[in-house]
């Protein structure tokens, strides 16, 4: 199975900054214009096919010979604006309604608690510049792009940073490139350039898979396991990294300490505790990757947490700045580029109960050696066994997508006895790595 994998790298622009704020705000306004002309004639544009849809708002929004007096003139509006640049705005105008439009549909179909969805005409959009015509490359750290400068469109020939350039020609020199986009950020102008590749992921049977369990905590960074389809883990990897925590912490102790003291807005301190928790989740994301290829894993496998909704309690920050989705999303990136797919399932009763099959665990309290301690990353089945919470989560992670995968399978349905092919088995929420072994045992019988 062939995937296509898209990553985008963005080039500073040096020397000019200030001198591309005009193109870009007259780009967004063309997008806002053609925004409200869907939202008029949406009702003939809906019957329409892609290609004919862009041509059918060209023809009532552009004067020419055949139709000098459209409904919407929009060179009146925007002169001389090149064609590749309008025609840019269109497809982005089509697809911010056409978005509007299905979440609208959604908000209709459902019981209408949430707030009804508005058309936003005001949308912070960038231009993305076509080759030949709004953009050409002249040399590697050179490139000319047309832009709008003292009330006209003008070429002009811009310096690329160098170290981007290199960057992506040692690391992107085997992918293809795309037409780039002008995005500002801050004070700054950056192009982005998009890149596309293929990657070949092998369609594998559920029982040669091996899959890596990843548990992400609070108190751990993330747990992750190797396993096998009939139970057996071949190797298991605490990752946290106790010094970045450390940073992270005492820059969240200043901030308090400010806030206690009547600053209001700190953006500077936020900023900081900001980019320490990206990097945390940078380096997280890496050490996940780098077990998982250790291994030659076929499926990274998450739990779908969903932490929305107001938080409460003594941990609502560390809730706050958990960045789980980040994390899943650098590792799902840059899994789909190594050939590794990524699956989720339900993440209730992973940590409640024991990977043995004993039932639910306590966290927290335990006694060693007749002493009694506190850890929350320590559980207690049971029998009297102390392990690793997370771990034992890790555990109950994989074996809940084998198990998920073996009963979707028809082969597997037809050999399990009719007694056995729900009630020995449970539901998504009470399965463990127990089952998994017994699922097995009965597949084999």
């Amino acid at each position: 199975m062939s995937m296509k994998i898209v990553s985008s790298y963005k080039v500073k622009i040096k020397q000019y900054n200030n001198i591309f704020f005009d193109t870009i705000k007259i780009y967004q306004n063309a997008v806002a214009f053609f925004l409200e002309v869907c939202d008029k004639e949406w009702d003939v544009i809906e019957l329409l096919q892609l290609k004919e849809r862009n041509n059918h708002i060209e023809s009532i929004t552009i004067s020419t010979k055949k139709h000098p007096d459209p409904t919407y003139d929009f060179n009146e509006k925007f002169y001389k604006m090149p064609s590749y640049l309008r025609r840019a705005a269109i497809q982005e105008a089509i697809g911010c309604y056409c978005s509007y439009k299905s979440n609208l549909r959604n908000w209709e179909q459902t019981d209408k608690s949430s707030k009804k969805p508005k058309l936003t005409i005001d949308r912070n959009t960038c231009p993305s510049l076509y080759k030949d015509n709004m953009y050409v490359r002249d040399d590697d750290n050179h490139a000319s792009i047309k832009i709008y400068h003292r009330n006209d469109w003008i070429w002009l020939s811009v310096e690329l940073n160098t170290q981007d350039v290199k960057y992506i020609k040692n690391h992107c020199g085997s992918r293809v490139e795309k037409v780039p986009t002008l995005c500002k950020k801050g004070r700054n102008c950056y192009f982005v350039f998009p890149f596309e590749e293929k990657v070949e992921s092998p369609n594998k049977d559920i029982k040669e898979q091996v899959v890596c369990a990843v548990d992400l905590g609070l108190n751990n960074h993330a747990v992750a396991s190797i396993m096998q389809s009939d139970g057996t883990v071949i190797d298991r990897k605490i990752i946290d990294f106790p010094i970045e925590k450390d940073h992270l912490n005492k820059s969240i102790g200043r901030l308090k300490k400010a806030q206690q003291q009547g600053a209001g807005k700190t953006p500077i301190k936020w900023k900081h505790i900001n980019d320490i928790n990206t990097e945390i989740s940078r380096k997280v994301a890496k050490a996940i990757i780098d077990f998982a290829c250790l291994y030659s894993v076929d499926v990274i496998v998450f739990e779908y947490l969903d932490t929305s909704g107001k938080k409460r309690g003594k941990t609502k920050q560390k809730l706050h700045l958990w960045r789980k989705k980040e994390i899943r999303e650098i590792v799902s990136h840059n899994a789909h580029r190594c050939g590794i797919r990524i699956s989720r399932i339900c993440a209730r009763n992973t940590s409640k109960l024991a990977f043995d099959g004993s039932g639910k665990v306590e966290r927290g309290a335990y006694t060693l050696h007749g002493q009694e301690y506190y850890n929350y990353s320590v559980c207690v089945f049971l029998s009297g066994k102390i392990y690793h919470c997370d771990l034992n989560a890790s555990y109950n992670i994989g074996a809940r997508y084998y198990i998920r995968e073996i009963l979707k399978s028809e082969p597997a349905m037809v050999r399990l006895p009719d007694e056995t092919k729900v009630s020995r088995y449970g539901t998504g929420t009470t399965r463990t790595l127990s089952t998994l072994i017994r699922l097995n045992a009965d597949l084999v019988a």
